[in-house]
């Protein structure tokens, strides 16, 4: 290391704090800064002399507001790392779906005859999920089909009762469309911007504004910096992602971020990018990729971490519960039930990302 050098290592800058990161009083979260500095150099942060082992430091820090700086100095050299305050976090859930098209293209082909968006089978279940389990379902949509179908071609004369059911049932931008995969992992602003307002514009003409959400998940996970700050641009606040890594070690589902980003958030709940103003959350579970009997033992996986205990973020894709799909899973319904199921019974509350912190009370 040279010298007269200092480097904050966690929490990272835009890491997301909460009780599970210290000792939560009523003066604050009490945590513990730690990081790298010459050896006998004497370290401080945000004025705090920091204990020293080595090359490494550690020191107590105070985090009494929503959005704080940590500030490390050990002589001239400086570092700062700037995290949030998730002050009043709580179990709580979303609940997403991806790829939505065909419920869509239903409806529309079927207006004549529906007399309720309800008529659709797909929409129904998920009404019969809010009812049950009170369960808010953001359904993240294409703006077209591999048949011809676009939402150009959906009606209006639903409006009202995607208004009247706004509160538990959202649509949000995707992608253009399904395929190619990875449609926007070399993405140009002009083009996520042109398909974002492609698929929002629709939306509010046959929905309403009161469905949309400033959160979602862009199709693969994947997309440019420049294509996420269009979206940013146009309102979206957050998305959500897996942060993994793939066989070529490299990340993926992952937007644009690096690999230290990346394996954050594969054991976070949550991370800001504070030069993007954006939120990233991490996926808890897809469904569809778990067997029926597997589900619990991934959700007592996942929520064992208690950084990733507090947000579970669920997500399930649409083609799975179609019959002419050849990827149908005849269980889809069951292996949602059985998400619910465990999601309730652990004290999880359903809510949108829009409401106080993330779902979390102010």
């Amino acid at each position: 290391m040279a010298e007269q050098t200092v480097k904050i290592l966690d929490p990272i800058d835009g890491a997301i704090l909460n009780r599970h990161d210290g000792n939560q009083t009523d003066r604050g979260l009490e945590i513990t800064v730690k990081g790298q500095a010459p050896p006998g150099v004497a370290v401080s942060v945000n004025g705090a002399p920091a204990a020293r082992s080595g090359g490494e430091f550690t020191a107590p820090a105070l985090i009494s507001k929503r959005v704080q700086t940590l500030a490390a100095v050990a002589g001239e050299a400086r570092d700062k790392a700037t995290v949030l305050w998730d002050k009043n976090s709580m179990k709580r859930y979303r609940f997403s779906t991806d790829d939505n098209i065909w419920f869509l293209r239903d409806i529309a082909q079927h207006a004549g005859t529906y007399s309720s968006i309800f008529d659709n089978f797909y929409l129904a279940f998920w009404r019969e999920m809010h009812r049950r389990y009170g369960a808010r379902i953001q359904h993240n949509i294409y703006y077209q089909d591999e048949a011809g179908f676009t939402l150009a071609q959906m009606p209006d004369k639903f409006k009202g009762e995607w208004r009247d059911n706004a509160h538990w049932l959202h649509l949000t931008f995707h992608a253009l469309q399904n395929d190619p995969p990875k449609l926007y992992i070399n993405s140009t602003y002009a083009e996520l911007e042109r398909d974002f307002l492609l698929v929002t514009d629709q939306i509010l003409r046959f929905a309403g504004e009161q469905v949309l959400s400033p959160y979602t998940t862009v199709h693969w996970g994947e997309a440019t910096r420049e294509g996420c700050r269009a979206l940013r641009d146009h309102g979206i606040l957050g998305l959500a992602g897996y942060f993994m890594f793939g066989k070529d070690g490299k990340p993926a589902v992952s937007y644009y971020l690096d690999a230290e980003r990346t394996r954050h958030l594969s054991q976070r709940d949550y991370w800001k990018d504070l030069a993007e103003d954006l939120f990233f959350i991490t996926h808890d579970i897809v469904i569809n990729t778990k067997k029926l009997d597997a589900i619990v033992p991934h959700l007592d996986e996942v929520s064992a971490n208690p950084h990733r205990q507090d947000l579970m973020e669920v997500m399930i894709h649409e083609q799975y519960f179609w019959k002419h799909w050849q990827g149908h899973q005849p269980d889809a319904k069951e292996r949602v039930v059985a998400t619910l199921e465990w999601i309730s019974s652990h004290g999880y509350k359903p809510i949108f990302y829009e409401e106080g912190f993330l779902g979390a009370p102010l």
